[in-house]
């Protein structure tokens, strides 16, 4: 199915919460109070920390690390909310710490820095990157471009150009495997992360990259959705955190299970839906998986699954953030199921202690995506 209906065709984005009988009053103070509680909260709640004069960090609770997966959250959390001096402050940590200016990741960013901006790792996680381009697009249209490095189009530019074209004519390797169009978990794999594929990303990169590259985004994007279709479940609409590029669970890793990072699947097809919907199956698929986890009332009795939905005894290290990417589902499902979830949702504060960081950021993109509020800039 091709649709025109998408939110980026329209320019409407739809309101979940107003469609349930939220008033816009309580949900905009909603919106503002947690993005306040997030980044100006008390130590128990709030995952940023300004620095100096002109930087900032947000941190993985859990880990007590600085991830280019939180960093590019917390980027495009700001330019969603117009908070342009956190934006920035965010960017610059981001290139002075973990940016590569040489060597076999030139252009790449390091996945984790201690908070001192330390390297724990050299490697990038392309997830990252991802994130980082499409915020500095979103940063270039919404308030223009400046001086290095606030010239954000050109450097999601280069972002995207290294993803692409690395190796070619120098040391190390593209994110996205060229032959068949896939992210890779890193450049060095061959396999991926289900979570990490954004085919509505990919839409847009196909429209702002680099002329020469827009095509591959485009098929990128075309890719993405059909990967997807390989790698849930048919049954119960559950992915793997690692699979292989045919859609089969990754099992060298031990990650071939539905778990933290697979949570993100029915976030990212929701947000995929509301854009572009382009495929009526990212509708069954949101039903699927919202249907599988219908039953369970108290969401501290969310678990570690096998793709055919057999439960471990360890239970779900994030299940807040879980509720909220089956809620983020509901701008694809409808079945009775996604009204169930969006009121979940709403009912439930953001997390608060060690492990919030991941739960809080899932947290954050459900609530401005079911308000409406994540928006193509």
């Amino acid at each position: 199915m091709y649709s025109n209906s998408g939110a980026f065709y329209t320019k409407e984005y739809r309101n979940v919460f107003k469609e349930l009988g939220y008033s816009e009053k309580e949900i905009d103070k909603k919106v503002e109070d947690t993005f306040n509680e997030m980044f100006y909260g008390d130590e128990h709640t709030r995952i940023y920390h300004p620095v100096g004069e002109d930087m900032g960090y947000i941190v993985d609770t859990g880990n007590i690390d600085v991830r280019t997966e939180g960093m590019s959250y917390g980027m495009m959390m700001c330019v969603q909310m117009n908070k342009k001096e956190e934006f920035d402050r965010i960017w610059r940590w981001v290139k002075k710490y973990m940016y590569h200016k040489s060597g076999e990741y030139a252009g790449y960013f390091a996945w984790s820095c201690k908070l001192d901006g330390t390297r724990n790792a050299n490697g990038p996680a392309p997830d990252g990157e991802e994130y980082f381009a499409m915020a500095l697009f979103f940063a270039s249209h919404r308030w223009g471009d400046g001086p290095e490095p606030l010239n954000y189009s050109i450097q999601a530019k280069e972002i995207l150009k290294a993803c692409v074209h690395k190796g070619e004519d120098s040391i190390g390797n593209p994110m996205w495997e060229i032959s068949n169009k896939l992210i890779k978990f890193t450049p060095e794999s061959h396999f991926s992360d289900p979570s990490y594929h954004l085919p509505h990303f990919y839409e847009l990169f196909s429209l702002w990259a680099y002329e020469e590259d827009r095509q591959f985004w485009a098929e990128a994007a075309a890719a993405s959705r059909e990967y997807l279709k390989k790698t849930c479940n048919p049954v119960t609409g559950l992915a793997a955190e690692y699979a292989n590029y045919d859609g089969t669970p990754e099992t060298t890793k031990g990650h071939q299970y539905f778990y933290s990072d697979a949570y993100r699947v029915a976030a990212n097809i929701g947000l995929d839906y509301e854009w572009f919907k382009k495929d009526d199956w990212e509708r069954e698929e949101a039903n699927k998986i919202q249907s599988f986890f219908a039953d369970i009332e108290d969401i501290n009795d969310y678990r570690i699954y096998n793709l055919d939905g057999t439960a471990f005894e360890e239970k779900a290290l994030h299940p807040v953030g879980l509720l909220a990417t089956n809620a983020m589902a509901s701008l694809a499902a409808d079945r009775p199921n996604a009204e169930k979830f969006v009121r979940k949702f709403w009912n439930t504060p953001l997390r608060t202690g060690v492990r919030r960081y991941y739960d809080n950021c899932l947290y954050f993109f459900s609530l401005i995506a079911l308000s409406g509020k994540y928006r193509i800039w």
